[in-house]
């Protein structure tokens, strides 16, 4: 199982939790209006649901302890709470996806509660989600104004020079991992998981060819030679 948050849109930057938390805790909630009615006493009617909340208390381990087995890809813990505290202040909308799970949707940070924690540089830390409902968007003819919108006469703005779809082919060489891969393409390597998803079915069919049919296992296991193409 993976956790990983990604900012919404097309070049979101995306956090991969380092290690996972003991377990998870997901509240839906319905939301009622309650009336009295003298002769059936209090009644309580449906009015909707509240938001749903993810939520879990977990641990960014320190640089004595980046070897143990629990730690997957060892970021540094100030690094952890710098990000999460920054879309935290921003209100940023972030995609949370948790492998293994039907835990899929869009969400902001409701609360984070993160402080030092032994002598190891550990931080503790207490997070918790909010699941994000978009507004919705009305055409002029619900809004009945489509008449009045016809008298308006704006200029179209110019359109924008198309950008490439990707930044090249890269060939893999020995040693080579994904996070060193987009650590060299975009100087973050939480941006690994972009170009796994861009080349997923050439990793996958190669893994499974070296490895019996067992995959890459997410990108882990990949192969000197293998082409893969670098998305913006």
């Amino acid at each position: 199982m993976n956790i990983f948050l990604t900012e919404t849109g097309r070049w979101g930057k995306m956090f991969f939790f380092p290690s996972l938390p003991e377990r998870i805790r997901v509240k839906s909630s319905t939301n009622y209006q309650t009336y009295d009615i003298l002769s059936m006493g209090s009644i309580k009617i449906p009015q909707g649901m509240e938001a749903t909340t993810v939520a879990w208390d977990g641990v960014f381990f320190g640089e004595a302890k980046k070897r143990e087995s629990i730690v997957k890809y060892w970021i540094k813990p100030s690094e952890c709470e710098k990000r999460l505290r920054h879309w935290q202040e921003n209100g940023t909308v972030l995609r949370l996806m948790v492998t293994e799970t039907n835990i899929n949707m869009d969400v902001t940070i409701s609360s984070f509660i993160c402080e030092e924690a032994g002598a190891f540089g550990n931080k503790e830390y207490s997070l918790e989600f909010s699941r994000y409902k978009y507004l919705k968007v009305y055409t002029t003819d619900e809004l009945k104004i489509a008449e009045f919108v016809k008298k308006i006469k704006t200029r179209p703005a110019p359109a924008a020079p198309a950008e490439p779809d990707n930044r090249g082919d890269y060939t893999v060489k020995s040693g080579d991992t994904l996070w060193g891969i987009a650590k060299t393409y975009y100087g973050d390597g939480m941006q690994w998981q972009k170009i796994y998803d861009t080349n997923s079915s050439v990793i996958e069919s190669t893994a499974s060819r070296y490895r019996g049919g067992r995959g890459s296992d997410n990108g882990h296991w990949i192969y000197p030679g293998t082409v893969l193409t670098i998305p913006n």
